[in-house]
């Protein structure tokens, strides 16, 4: 993970360089009822999408935006790396320069699902997608589905300086604004609160893995172990900890420029937990709080953010 990715860093750049040429209203476009930004996505990538067939050993990471998945896919590909360095298939290579696509799934372009039928097994697949927008083959084949969610003040937080940096997302000229749109169905990839109820209704399948943001910021190595195990990849403690120390913030920040390209210096801001409280002020504390208890708070994936822990 931390060599130059050539094709990450060149779809980052032409999205960067569209954003720069549309103005706030053009940034984004609807797909059954989601917006999406126009500078990732369109509706014929969306479209051929359908066709993807996914594998029973594909890892599909799955997080709304800003809560952690470049992080978590960095671990994610570096277990999958180490454990494939241990196979004597050398054709097995999942560094292989030639085969690389932009992890994302719903970002590329419209021959991407075919290239992707040429990738060895396991295959690291990223999403922000919610999961009735997934292609039918992720749940057919039992895909392993790695959910990784956060506490919504944060993501808001986070979310809203990262829209302010990459020009391809429409920005806010203050934060009482992006509150604003946040609160409602307007933003990049739809509604948090949606995508969490969403995905509650799978959070008991077998196939899937509920990790909070939280949880891997206080206990990373506990992380990185039950995540492998989860996978059923099996390395020696040295092995783990290699993983989890390429992992740490200030790691994958030193070396954002080189996997990230200019995506780099926007994604890796702070890295930590509870950054919500210079933001928020009374009234929105109080409208985020009503809107949790009641649409998520008594779920299983509400419960599991620990929301009076973390956001009061």
């Amino acid at each position: 993970m931390e060599k130059p990715r050539k094709k990450f860093i060149d779809v980052i750049d032409k999205a960067i360089i569209a954003g720069k040429a549309l103005d706030h209203d053009e940034k984004l476009f609807t797909y059954k009822g989601t917006f999406y930004p126009v500078a990732f996505c369109s509706l014929e990538v969306f479209r051929a999408m359908e066709t993807f067939e996914a594998r029973s050993d594909d890892v599909i990471l799955a997080g709304y935006p800003k809560s952690g998945t470049n992080w978590l896919g960095q671990i994610l590909s570096d277990l999958v790396a180490t454990c494939e360095k241990k196979r004597p298939d050398e054709a097995k290579n999942v560094n292989d320069e030639e085969l690389e696509e932009f992890p994302y799934l719903e970002i590329g372009d419209i021959e991407k699902y075919e290239r992707m039928k040429k990738l060895p097994s396991r295959r690291v697949i990223l999403t922000h997608l919610c999961p009735g927008n997934l292609p039918k083959s992720v749940f057919k084949n039992k895909a392993k589905i790695l959910l990784l969610i956060r506490n919504p003040k944060d993501v808001a937080t986070s979310f809203f300086h990262f829209s302010n940096k990459l020009p391809a997302l429409p920005s806010h000229k203050t934060w009482d604004d992006f509150f604003a749109a946040f609160m409602t169905e307007k933003m990049p990839w739809g509604s948090y609160f949606n995508y969490i109820s969403e995905w509650n209704k799978y959070a008991t399948d077998e196939n899937v893995m509920t990790i909070t943001y939280e949880e891997l910021k206080e206990n990373r190595p506990l992380g990185v172990k039950n995540i492998a195990s989860f996978l059923g990849i099996s390395l020696t403690e040295e092995e783990l900890q290699n993983v989890v120390e390429r992992s740490s913030f200030q790691s994958m920040k030193k070396n954002s420029e080189k996997t990230h390209g200019a995506l780099g210096s926007m994604l890796f801001r702070k890295g930590g937990v509870s950054d919500w409280k210079n933001l928020f002020n009374e009234e929105q504390n109080e409208k985020m709080d009503k809107v949790f208890e009641e649409r998520i708070a008594r779920t299983k994936l509400g419960s599991k953010l620990k929301y009076d822990v973390y956001c009061k």
